[in-house]
Protein backbone atom coordinates (compact mmCIF):
# COMPACT_ATOMS: atom_id res chain seq x y z
CA UNK A 1 0.00 0.00 0.00
CA UNK A 2 1.64 3.42 -0.90
CA UNK A 3 0.46 6.24 1.92
CA UNK A 4 3.95 8.20 2.18
CA UNK A 5 5.34 9.71 -1.11
CA UNK A 6 8.55 11.26 -1.18
CA UNK A 7 9.01 13.72 -3.68
CA UNK A 8 12.65 14.91 -4.18
CA UNK A 9 13.85 18.27 -5.83
CA UNK A 10 10.95 19.71 -4.61
CA UNK A 11 12.33 23.19 -5.41
CA UNK A 12 12.89 22.97 -8.91
CA UNK A 13 10.16 23.13 -11.95
CA UNK A 14 8.92 19.53 -12.11
CA UNK A 15 8.58 19.39 -8.12
CA UNK A 16 6.53 23.00 -8.01
CA UNK A 17 4.30 21.52 -10.52
CA UNK A 18 3.76 18.41 -7.86
CA UNK A 19 3.14 20.53 -5.24
CA UNK A 20 0.56 22.15 -7.40
CA UNK A 21 -1.23 18.81 -7.27
CA UNK A 22 -0.72 17.74 -3.85
CA UNK A 23 -4.22 18.56 -2.77
CA UNK A 24 -6.10 16.45 -5.22
CA UNK A 25 -4.79 13.10 -4.38
CA UNK A 26 -5.99 13.36 -0.13
CA UNK A 27 -4.99 9.50 -0.10
CA UNK A 28 -1.59 9.96 -0.22
CA UNK A 29 0.69 11.82 2.44
CA UNK A 30 3.11 13.95 0.69
CA UNK A 31 6.66 15.02 1.64
CA UNK A 32 8.61 17.58 -0.08
CA UNK A 33 12.48 18.23 -0.11
CA UNK A 34 15.41 19.58 -1.69
CA UNK A 35 19.03 20.02 -0.93
CA UNK A 36 18.58 22.19 2.38
CA UNK A 37 16.20 19.25 3.98
CA UNK A 38 17.77 16.25 2.83
CA UNK A 39 21.16 16.07 0.99
CA UNK A 40 20.74 12.75 -1.30
CA UNK A 41 24.74 12.38 -1.68
CA UNK A 42 24.73 11.21 1.71
CA UNK A 43 23.61 7.82 2.08
CA UNK A 44 23.21 7.42 5.85
CA UNK A 45 20.72 10.66 5.71
CA UNK A 46 18.84 9.33 3.01
CA UNK A 47 18.08 5.68 5.16
CA UNK A 48 16.95 7.74 7.79
CA UNK A 49 14.90 9.84 6.44
CA UNK A 50 13.69 6.67 4.58
CA UNK A 51 12.86 5.30 8.10
CA UNK A 52 11.38 7.66 9.93
CA UNK A 53 8.96 8.92 7.63
CA UNK A 54 8.13 5.33 6.81
CA UNK A 55 8.58 6.66 2.58
CA UNK A 56 6.45 4.23 0.34
CA UNK A 57 7.52 5.75 -2.73
CA UNK A 58 9.95 8.36 -3.80
CA UNK A 59 9.19 10.30 -6.60
CA UNK A 60 13.01 11.78 -7.81
CA UNK A 61 12.66 14.87 -9.68
CA UNK A 62 16.39 16.44 -8.07
CA UNK A 63 18.85 16.58 -11.04
CA UNK A 64 21.90 18.81 -11.85
CA UNK A 65 20.67 19.79 -15.30
CA UNK A 66 22.51 22.72 -16.18
CA UNK A 67 23.67 20.78 -19.76
CA UNK A 68 26.58 23.21 -21.09
CA UNK A 69 27.63 23.87 -17.12
CA UNK A 70 28.33 20.36 -16.60
CA UNK A 71 31.03 19.96 -19.14
CA UNK A 72 32.88 21.95 -16.69
CA UNK A 73 31.34 20.59 -13.59
CA UNK A 74 31.55 16.49 -13.89
CA UNK A 75 32.56 15.59 -11.02
CA UNK A 76 29.39 17.40 -9.26
CA UNK A 77 26.95 16.30 -12.47
CA UNK A 78 27.99 12.46 -11.65
CA UNK A 79 27.38 13.34 -7.52
CA UNK A 80 24.12 14.51 -8.47
CA UNK A 81 22.61 12.56 -11.29
CA UNK A 82 24.29 8.99 -11.01
CA UNK A 83 25.34 8.57 -7.29
CA UNK A 84 22.57 10.30 -5.54
CA UNK A 85 20.52 7.89 -7.43
CA UNK A 86 22.70 4.74 -6.54
CA UNK A 87 22.33 6.29 -2.63
CA UNK A 88 18.41 6.61 -3.30
CA UNK A 89 18.67 3.24 -4.58
CA UNK A 90 20.46 1.37 -2.10
CA UNK A 91 18.55 3.27 0.42
CA UNK A 92 15.66 2.30 -1.04
CA UNK A 93 15.77 -0.97 -1.92
CA UNK A 94 12.68 -3.43 -0.51
CA UNK A 95 11.62 -0.32 1.43
CA UNK A 96 10.13 2.17 -1.21
CA UNK A 97 8.92 2.28 -5.14
CA UNK A 98 11.46 4.75 -6.86
CA UNK A 99 9.99 6.69 -9.84
CA UNK A 100 13.09 8.79 -11.43
CA UNK A 101 12.71 11.32 -13.79
CA UNK A 102 15.03 10.92 -16.70
CA UNK A 103 16.16 12.76 -20.09
CA UNK A 104 16.35 12.00 -23.96
CA UNK A 105 20.01 12.95 -23.47
CA UNK A 106 21.01 9.60 -22.96
CA UNK A 107 20.19 9.18 -26.60
CA UNK A 108 22.86 10.47 -29.39
CA UNK A 109 20.08 11.95 -31.20
CA UNK A 110 20.70 10.10 -34.92
CA UNK A 111 17.65 8.15 -34.81
CA UNK A 112 15.03 9.93 -37.56
CA UNK A 113 11.74 7.90 -35.85
CA UNK A 114 10.38 8.38 -32.27
CA UNK A 115 12.98 6.54 -29.71
CA UNK A 116 11.07 3.26 -28.07
CA UNK A 117 12.54 2.68 -24.34
CA UNK A 118 14.58 -0.24 -25.38
CA UNK A 119 16.58 2.02 -28.02
CA UNK A 120 20.45 1.67 -27.49
CA UNK A 121 21.35 4.73 -25.27
CA UNK A 122 24.62 6.65 -26.57
CA UNK A 123 24.84 10.02 -24.67
CA UNK A 124 27.34 12.36 -25.69
CA UNK A 125 27.53 14.86 -23.08
CA UNK A 126 28.19 14.64 -19.74
CA UNK A 127 24.75 15.54 -18.44
CA UNK A 128 23.83 12.80 -20.38
CA UNK A 129 25.98 10.25 -19.61
CA UNK A 130 25.58 10.87 -16.04
CA UNK A 131 22.06 10.46 -16.31
CA UNK A 132 22.22 7.25 -18.14
CA UNK A 133 24.57 5.56 -15.85
CA UNK A 134 22.00 7.17 -12.93
CA UNK A 135 19.63 4.81 -14.81
CA UNK A 136 21.71 1.95 -14.52
CA UNK A 137 22.55 2.10 -11.55
CA UNK A 138 18.98 2.48 -10.47
CA UNK A 139 18.04 -0.56 -12.53
CA UNK A 140 21.04 -2.75 -10.45
CA UNK A 141 19.63 -1.84 -7.27
CA UNK A 142 16.26 -1.59 -7.55
CA UNK A 143 15.17 -3.41 -11.13
CA UNK A 144 11.41 -2.96 -9.88
CA UNK A 145 11.45 0.95 -9.96
CA UNK A 146 10.29 2.74 -12.83
CA UNK A 147 12.17 4.87 -14.92
CA UNK A 148 10.43 8.08 -17.03
CA UNK A 149 12.51 9.90 -19.73
CA UNK A 150 11.51 13.32 -20.82
CA UNK A 151 12.25 16.18 -22.87
CA UNK A 152 12.69 19.87 -23.43
CA UNK A 153 10.97 20.55 -20.30
CA UNK A 154 9.12 23.62 -19.04
CA UNK A 155 6.49 25.38 -16.26
CA UNK A 156 5.55 28.18 -14.71
CA UNK A 157 7.90 27.31 -12.23
CA UNK A 158 11.62 27.74 -12.30
CA UNK A 159 14.50 29.39 -15.31
CA UNK A 160 13.49 27.65 -18.86
CA UNK A 161 12.62 28.39 -22.42
CA UNK A 162 9.43 29.37 -22.64
CA UNK A 163 10.27 32.14 -19.84
CA UNK A 164 13.44 32.89 -21.73
CA UNK A 165 11.63 33.49 -25.07
CA UNK A 166 8.95 35.17 -23.46
CA UNK A 167 11.89 37.61 -21.76
CA UNK A 168 13.61 37.88 -24.51
CA UNK A 169 10.66 38.35 -27.56
CA UNK A 170 10.13 41.67 -25.18
CA UNK A 171 13.42 42.71 -25.23
CA UNK A 172 14.52 42.77 -28.28
CA UNK A 173 13.52 43.35 -32.04
CA UNK A 174 15.42 40.09 -33.03
CA UNK A 175 16.22 36.52 -32.21
CA UNK A 176 17.76 33.72 -33.55
CA UNK A 177 16.85 30.17 -32.85
CA UNK A 178 17.77 27.13 -34.55
CA UNK A 179 15.26 25.25 -36.59
CA UNK A 180 17.32 21.90 -37.20
CA UNK A 181 16.99 20.22 -33.89
CA UNK A 182 13.41 18.17 -33.22
CA UNK A 183 11.87 17.08 -30.29
CA UNK A 184 9.01 17.70 -28.95
CA UNK A 185 8.24 19.93 -25.54
CA UNK A 186 6.75 18.76 -22.15
CA UNK A 187 4.73 20.90 -19.90
CA UNK A 188 6.23 19.66 -16.45
CA UNK A 189 2.52 20.19 -14.93
CA UNK A 190 0.81 17.23 -17.70
CA UNK A 191 4.08 15.17 -16.36
CA UNK A 192 3.29 15.66 -12.93
CA UNK A 193 0.25 14.65 -13.48
CA UNK A 194 1.05 11.53 -15.33
CA UNK A 195 3.31 10.60 -12.36
CA UNK A 196 0.69 10.73 -9.92
CA UNK A 197 -2.00 8.85 -12.48
CA UNK A 198 0.61 6.38 -12.43
CA UNK A 199 0.70 5.79 -8.55
CA UNK A 200 -2.34 5.58 -8.53
CA UNK A 201 -2.91 3.29 -11.33
CA UNK A 202 0.24 0.88 -9.11
CA UNK A 203 -1.85 1.83 -6.00
CA UNK A 204 -5.28 -0.07 -7.22
CA UNK A 205 -2.96 -3.01 -7.47
CA UNK A 206 -1.67 -2.71 -11.84
CA UNK A 207 1.39 -5.63 -11.77
CA UNK A 208 4.38 -5.61 -14.34
CA UNK A 209 4.52 -1.35 -13.59
CA UNK A 210 8.46 -1.80 -13.69
CA UNK A 211 10.79 -0.36 -16.34
CA UNK A 212 11.77 2.15 -18.38
CA UNK A 213 9.29 4.55 -20.01
CA UNK A 214 8.93 7.81 -22.19
CA UNK A 215 6.58 10.57 -21.60
CA UNK A 216 6.86 14.38 -23.13
CA UNK A 217 3.51 16.10 -25.06
CA UNK A 218 2.35 14.84 -28.16
CA UNK A 219 3.29 15.88 -31.46
CA UNK A 220 6.84 16.98 -33.30
CA UNK A 221 8.49 20.51 -33.46
CA UNK A 222 11.88 22.23 -33.69
CA UNK A 223 12.94 25.18 -31.37
CA UNK A 224 12.58 27.50 -33.83
CA UNK A 225 8.55 26.77 -34.52
CA UNK A 226 8.35 26.37 -31.10
CA UNK A 227 9.36 29.75 -30.21
CA UNK A 228 7.19 31.01 -33.17
CA UNK A 229 4.26 29.57 -31.62
CA UNK A 230 5.34 31.03 -27.85
CA UNK A 231 5.20 34.52 -29.53
CA UNK A 232 2.05 33.81 -31.92
CA UNK A 233 0.00 32.78 -27.99
CA UNK A 234 1.77 35.44 -25.83
CA UNK A 235 1.15 38.23 -28.62
CA UNK A 236 4.47 39.15 -29.04
CA UNK A 237 4.84 40.70 -32.68
CA UNK A 238 7.61 43.08 -32.62
CA UNK A 239 10.69 40.52 -32.13
CA UNK A 240 11.33 38.59 -35.41
CA UNK A 241 12.78 35.37 -34.94
CA UNK A 242 15.27 34.06 -37.65
CA UNK A 243 15.92 30.27 -38.05
CA UNK A 244 19.70 29.15 -37.71
CA UNK A 245 21.35 26.54 -38.01
CA UNK A 246 22.63 24.23 -34.97
CA UNK A 247 26.90 24.88 -36.15
CA UNK A 248 25.59 28.60 -36.19
CA UNK A 249 24.94 28.64 -31.92
CA UNK A 250 28.36 26.77 -30.72
CA UNK A 251 27.25 25.21 -27.32
CA UNK A 252 29.86 23.27 -24.90
CA UNK A 253 27.64 20.79 -24.66
CA UNK A 254 26.21 18.54 -27.71
CA UNK A 255 22.57 18.71 -27.96
CA UNK A 256 20.40 15.50 -29.74
CA UNK A 257 19.77 16.42 -33.36
CA UNK A 258 16.57 14.41 -33.07
CA UNK A 259 14.80 13.78 -29.27
CA UNK A 260 11.27 13.08 -30.37
CA UNK A 261 9.95 10.22 -27.40
CA UNK A 262 7.25 7.42 -28.87
CA UNK A 263 4.86 7.49 -25.61
CA UNK A 264 3.05 4.18 -26.51
CA UNK A 265 4.21 1.95 -24.16
CA UNK A 266 3.11 4.79 -21.18
CA UNK A 267 -0.41 5.26 -22.82
CA UNK A 268 -0.56 1.52 -23.30
CA UNK A 269 0.58 0.09 -19.75
CA UNK A 270 -0.97 2.95 -17.38
CA UNK A 271 -4.21 4.00 -19.59
CA UNK A 272 -2.65 8.30 -19.86
CA UNK A 273 -3.89 10.62 -22.06
CA UNK A 274 -0.57 12.62 -23.88
CA UNK A 275 -1.97 16.35 -24.16
CA UNK A 276 -0.89 17.97 -27.67
CA UNK A 277 2.37 20.16 -26.93
CA UNK A 278 0.29 23.74 -28.33
CA UNK A 279 -2.62 22.96 -26.07
CA UNK A 280 -0.22 22.52 -23.16
CA UNK A 281 2.07 25.50 -24.11
CA UNK A 282 -1.24 27.76 -24.25
CA UNK A 283 -2.51 26.33 -21.13
CA UNK A 284 1.11 27.00 -19.21
CA UNK A 285 0.74 30.50 -21.12
CA UNK A 286 -2.78 31.53 -19.51
CA UNK A 287 -0.34 31.28 -15.81
CA UNK A 288 2.55 32.95 -16.89
CA UNK A 289 0.33 35.88 -18.39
Amino acid sequence: MIKNILITGANGQLGHEFRDLYSKYRDFNFISTDIDSLDLTDKKEISAFIEKNKIDCIVNCAAYTAVDKAEDEAELCYRVNRDAVGNLAESARVKALIIHISTDYVFDGKSVTPYIETDATNPQSVYGKSKCEGEEILLKYCPESIIIRTAWLYSTYGNNFVKTMLRLGKERQDLNVVYDQKGTPTYAADLAQAVLDIISCIEKGLSNYSGIYHYSNEGVTTWFDFTEKIFQLAGIKNCTVHPITTDKYPTKAVRPMYSVLNKTKIRETFNISVPEWENSLEKCLGFLN
